[in-house]
């Protein structure tokens, strides 16, 4: 779909474990995974009070009607948010191959490969979930996601822009293409991006993470800490300052080993 770029791995490449995938939602943490919110691996389980009892009940309606994309959809999804990476990848793999153009079993089975860490194989599955004829902005942004994670910064923009082209200053894909100037070590143009995602949705708890990430990459911590403790009960915030506080100790000492 578009060019791919060549440019070679960022400075700020030794964040991406610590980043967490497009993601389209996901339960807030306390771990480095959280300090930002879209790009990189595994969301933490969803705690629940009745979570097994409905698990139990999803795996019996799968095991039934194995080859309902309705079924399958409901469970991969329970089995994502869970935190069952691999088994929500098995689940889609095997509904994909009954279901060859189901575009949104493609699309489920592309972002549980994104949770598992398989970027490669999900920008491609996620490629199959997505028509030109009827462009889906949130695949678009899943698939930059994935191609942030493969340093492949420039061209997941054009996938952003593309995503932003139908649905206009959308939080979440701004937030994502922030990150993505992030990587490139592009700081004020993280920036910007990303306060024009938090002016969009400030109640949203991973935008304001990564803004306060970016401020506090260019030193601006007091701003930073800020935003981290916004709506965040005290054990929280200071859980997530710590964690924020990691990532820079080795932006440091990055830049004082070169």
């Amino acid at each position: 779909m578009f060019k791919r770029s060549s440019l070679a791995p960022s400075p700020a490449r030794f964040l991406l474990p610590a980043l967490a995938v497009l993601a389209l939602g996901g339960c807030q943490t306390t771990g480095l995974d959280d300090v930002t919110g879209a790009l990189g691996g595994r969301p933490e389980p969803v705690a629940a009070a009745d979570g097994k009892p409905e698990m139990a009940a999803l795996r019996e309606r799968y095991r039934a009607k194995p080859d309902n994309p309705n079924i399958v959809l409901e469970y991969g999804k329970a089995l994502r948010d869970s935190g069952q990476h691999a088994q929500a990848v098995a689940v889609f793999e095997q509904a994909v191959l009954t279901h060859p153009s189901n575009k949104a079993l493609l699309a489920g089975y592309g972002r549980a490969l994104a949770d598992n860490g398989n970027f490669q194989q999900a920008f491609d599955v996620l490629g199959r979930a997505h028509s030109p004829e009827d462009p889906d902005w949130r695949i678009l942004s899943a698939q930059g996601a994935a191609l942030d994670q493969l340093g492949r910064n420039e061209e997941a923009q054009q996938y952003y822009a593309a995503a932003l082209k139908i649905m206009p200053e959308e939080p979440t894909v701004l937030s994502n293409l922030g990150l993505s100037y992030m990587l490139q070590n592009n700081l004020p143009k993280a920036e910007q991006v990303l306060g024009r995602a938090y002016q969009r949705n400030q109640n949203n708890a991973r935008i304001r993470t990564n803004l306060a990430l970016v401020l506090g990459l260019q030193g601006r911590e007091t701003e930073a800490e800020i935003l981290v403790k916004a709506d965040l009960p005290p054990d929280q915030a200071a859980a997530k300052i710590t964690a924020l506080r990691q990532l820079l100790a080795k932006k440091q000492q990055q830049r004082a080993e070169k």
